[in-house]
């Protein structure tokens, strides 16, 4: 079991630390997990789609989306003129996902989070 842990990186001497580091600073930015998540609930989406949700300028959502897709979370697809986007792999998401769920903790005030509500349904 040890050796899958070592494989993973997820020991605390792990190389990886750093770069984990460079990921959440990516994630640090309201409009960057806004597009996370709104590319989370669609297969893929366009500049102007994604200005639209985020409620943002399509240049504004253009620089977001770069820094993303340097950062290797989002990829692209072009048709035409058009560049539509996209999760590289689940992981963004999962990312955002726990931070938010994180954060309904921060608020909740003693009571239980809306997310375990649904979990508590599915196992009753």
């Amino acid at each position: 079991m040890d050796a899958d842990t070592q494989l993973c990186g997820l020991d605390p001497d792990s190389p990886y630390v750093e770069l984990a580091v460079e990921v959440f600073a990516m994630l640090a930015d309201a409009t960057r997990v806004r597009i996370i998540m709104a590319l989370r609930n669609a297969e893929e989406l366009s500049v102007n789609h994604l200005a639209d949700i985020v409620d943002k300028t399509p240049p504004a959502v253009s620089q977001h989306l770069a820094k993303l897709r340097m950062a290797r979370m989002v990829t692209t697809r072009q048709d035409g003129t058009r560049v539509f986007y996209r999760l590289v792999d689940e992981h963004g998401a999962d990312l955002v996902k726990d931070a938010i769920k994180q954060a309904e903790h921060s608020v909740s005030n003693g009571s239980l989070p809306r997310h375990h509500h649904a979990q508590v349904g599915a196992s009753a």
